[in-house]
């Protein structure tokens, strides 16, 4: 189990492929997308439209088209495609989802989760999909064995 939704993940693992694909010159269609992050296909089209809609993947329509990224597309950071599908819950909410918590009032995870917290958000702030995309192409991280 990742700490991000699935919803989530399959969205990171889908920006991710199309960045390759963007990189390379091409367009990915959803079912290509679909089998090479191992994700249902309807599910996925519903992740592609929400990454769509805020303006993180590009769709075009015809014989050639497909979802693709504009190089300014990949300088965005890892932290909005994660508020665009799970919130900010990650970056601002309870360990535990109590909605009491807070400062005056800690649940038993608030201090060692608050530092958590701010380094996972600092991560995904200061990655952007693009440093994240060169790391794949190079080899240094893999998306499947």
């Amino acid at each position: 189990m990742g700490i991000f939704s699935k919803t989530c993940e399959y969205a990171l693992r889908a920006v991710m492929y199309i960045a390759q694909c963007s990189q390379q010159g091409e367009k990915a269609g959803i079912r290509e997308i679909a089998e090479a992050i191992k994700s249902p296909e309807a599910f996925l089209g519903k992740i592609l439209q929400q990454l769509s809609k805020e303006g993180l993947i590009r769709s075009a329509k015809g014989p050639n088209g497909g979802f693709y990224m504009d190089p300014e597309d990949t300088k965005r950071p890892l932290a909005d495609i994660v508020r665009s599908i799970d919130g900010s819950q990650l970056f601002e909410g309870c360990a535990m989802g109590l909605d009491y918590c807070s400062k005056e009032n800690p649940c038993p995870l608030h201090h060692d989760f608050k530092k958590i917290r701010k380094k996972l958000s600092v991560m995904l702030q200061e990655t952007s999909i693009g440093q994240f995309n060169m790391d794949l192409i190079q080899g240094n991280f893999t998306l499947s064995k």
